[in-house]
């Protein structure tokens, strides 16, 4: 009796042990969450470097000169234009070049539009459809700022669950030892053995995997930043948030993860959103544009004026005294060409055109106004859901949590299992991982939300 005694004794001394090994162990996982080693990158951190990286981004802008040019090449027509030239030329009989210009040895133009309604619309619907361009450079933009974000916090969610598996195999090898031990006493059945490494293979496959998406988000994030294969990646937990959320939350799930968006009225998103969007705005530009072509066509009726100027400096071997009585070598030509449409056919099918050109954009700006709409409707419908969601996976977190700190209580207090509080923290570790999984759904959906309200770059850069 007195061995059985003191046998018994130290399996409790020894279980002590094991339970505060494995709480020290559990403590330790949960501070490496939340501090930071040295070579952490933020997520401003990962944009700013994918923006100065990325291709894309770098061809839009030039893209956007381009267009920048193009309109700078209209507007040069109502500017001074000088050109000055040189050459010789053989004459037999009046001395005349192809075009009806007498030939001379220096020539000096000048050449300005005044008053030109067809060129004057191209060139504001040029410089209109130039800000379709820098649209395009914003839409590049946000794209490659969703495309890091997303696999900044995946790989931040990917990070934190191998931390939590770490947890879930420390409690699972402690639950297949005590299960062992019982069915070397006869106090459990072999099934018993079975469905604990069932447990454990489950965990060691999940890690598996959870290593494998790891590494390629961790190659993709390099690939958008730029970070050399030499420097670790180890995303931060302190995301910043969104937007502001309610109180309340448990606070370890606080600690890491974007606090749930306090969404505004769905009027006020479809408002922003129609505002912002992209597709909006370069309709609206091209309706811009075809107005001021249609505009332009409509005072083509109208006569061009134009400013010209010209000198030249004739020359002698021409036979300019054979035909003329008086010749003088130095010539200067100066005043106003002012061109009269008497009868164009041309003009008429011009307005024709700008017209239905102009009626067709104004039903593709409303057709995408009402899609822009429905879009949004649904995505914050699509947020409204995850939010719920995550806040159901919060609260079975917090319930695994209590359920862990009622075991740890009985524990202590000798009414408790080693088996049983591992199996609560077996319980609370899963409950860990599907609120990440929750949590990070509902980032993804408010990114996209935040992209298609225009409020992205101003809560992300």
């Amino acid at each position: 009796m007195n061995r059985t005694a003191r046998s018994g004794r130290w399996n409790r001394v020894w279980i002590a042990i094991a339970g505060l090994a494995a709480l020290l162990c559990a403590a330790t996982l949960r501070a490496q969450t939340v501090s930071q080693s040295p070579g952490t990158i933020t997520l401003q951190d990962a944009i700013r470097m994918a923006l100065q990286n990325s291709p894309d981004m770098r061809l839009a802008r030039a893209q956007y000169d381009v267009a920048l040019g193009q309109a700078r090449v209209d507007r040069s027509a109502f500017h001074p234009n000088l050109y000055t030239g040189t050459g010789l030329a053989y004459t037999h009989g009046f001395p005349s070049l192809p075009g009806g210009q007498a030939p001379s040895v220096f020539e000096l133009d000048y050449q300005q539009t005044i008053f030109n309604p067809m060129l004057r619309g191209q060139q504001h619907a040029d410089e209109d459809r130039a800000k379709n361009s820098k649209i395009e450079m914003d839409r590049v933009r946000d794209g490659i700022i969703v495309q890091t974000a997303t696999a900044y916090l995946n790989l931040a969610d990917a990070q934190h669950s191998l931390l939590l598996l770490q947890t879930e195999q420390t409690s699972s090898q402690t639950i297949l030892q005590i299960v062992q031990e019982r069915q070397r006493g006869n106090l459990a059945l072999p099934i018993d053995v079975t469905r604990a490494q069932l447990t454990l293979a489950q965990i060691a496959e999940n890690t598996v995997k959870l290593q494998d998406q790891e590494q390629a988000l961790e190659q993709q994030l390099r690939q958008l930043t730029g970070i050399p294969r030499s420097q670790p990646i180890q995303a931060s937990p302190a995301v910043p948030a969104f937007a502001a959320g309610p109180a309340g939350n448990a606070g370890a799930a606080e600690q890491l993860s974007i606090t749930p968006p306090a969404l505004e009225s769905e009027s006020n998103l479809i408002d922003l959103a129609v505002q912002n969007d992209r597709t909006v705005k370069e309709a609206e530009n091209e309706r811009a544009a075809r107005e001021q072509e249609y505009r332009g066509a409509r005072w083509s009726y109208f006569p061009t004026v134009a400013i010209v100027g010209q000198y030249s400096i004739l020359s002698k071997f021409n036979n300019y005294n054979e035909f003329y009585k008086t010749f003088e070598r130095n010539n200067v030509n100066i005043g106003v060409q002012v061109t009269v449409p008497i009868f164009a056919a041309k003009t008429s099918a011009t307005v024709a055109l700008a017209k239905s050109q102009l009626s067709e954009a104004d039903l593709q700006l409303g057709q995408r106004q009402r899609q822009v709409t429905r879009e949004i409707q649904q995505k914050v419908a699509n947020v409204r859901e995850l939010d719920a969601g995550r806040e159901v996976a919060r609260l079975d977190l917090q319930l695994a949590q209590q359920n862990l700190q009622i075991e740890q209580d009985k524990f202590n207090g000798g009414r408790a299992t080693l088996q049983e509080i591992e199996q609560a923290r077996l319980d609370e570790s899963q409950k860990w991982v599907a609120f990440l999984n929750a949590d990070f759904a509902r980032e993804q959906a408010q990114l996209v939300l935040l992209e298609a309200t225009g409020q992205l770059a101003k809560v992300l850069q």
